[in-house]
């Protein structure tokens, strides 16, 4: 996904806000993004913190929505990239990519904590930052940020057999999100063609229909 970031920016020329005009004060922006992302960031966090703490050794091998990732694998990803998110909301160098390490669910719970602790400063939207191969608007990185806790933590919950509860606000936030990234996620492959969802649907099922995820999916 945070390819995708990169692709989408590469698209539109320019750093594009989610949720204010382009024409705002930076400060403006930057207090905007935070007040709108961050409550989302610390909820999905929270559920994956969650959800992660709950897998069992025994399960490290079952499949997941994601055909190309089983619970480990899925661990590894979303583990890896949650630390990623931190350095980018802190400005800090990323790892290289010899230090990818295996996440075991406890240090995925961990990764997901710091991350939502790191977003939680509104200087952390701030400017640019490094995440995946280059840099990019702090604010965007956020963006990728929710997507990912949002969207890989209902895949572990449901390769799993949890529930990953999430208010009706934070689900307007990320299908937001995932409905302006979905045809650059759909164009390199990061989604599938999408599961057509009721528009009457809960707002996370529509998030899950638009990124290629079958809500009702079970193993």
């Amino acid at each position: 996904m945070r390819d995708i970031a990169m692709q989408l920016l590469a698209r539109d020329g320019q750093a594009v806000s989610f949720f204010t005009p382009k024409t705002h004060l930076r400060e403006r922006l930057m207090n905007t993004e935070h007040n709108a992302l961050h409550p989302a960031i610390r909820e999905c966090a929270a559920a994956v913190v969650a959800t992660a703490s709950a897998v069992r050794g025994d399960q490290l091998g079952d499949r997941t929505p994601c055909e190309k990732f089983t619970v480990a694998d899925l661990l590894d990803h979303l583990g890896g990239t949650l630390a990623s998110s931190a350095r980018a909301a802190r400005k800090e160098p990323q790892a290289g990519e010899g230090e990818a390490l295996s996440m075991s669910p406890a240090a995925v719970a961990e990764a997901a904590e710091l991350a939502a602790a790191a977003w939680a400063h509104p200087a952390a939207y701030e400017g640019t930052t490094e995440f995946g191969p280059g840099e990019m608007p702090a604010a965007f990185a956020a963006t990728i940020t929710l997507e990912e806790l949002a969207l890989h933590g209902w895949d572990l919950a449901r390769a799993t057999g949890q529930t990953f509860p999430l208010s009706e606000e934070t689900a307007e936030v990320a299908l937001g999100v995932v409905e302006r990234i979905a045809d650059q996620a759909r164009a390199n492959g990061s989604f599938g063609p999408p599961v057509p969802v009721a528009s009457a649907a809960p707002a996370f099922h529509r998030a899950l229909g638009t990124s290629g995820r079958n809500p009702e999916w079970s193993d």
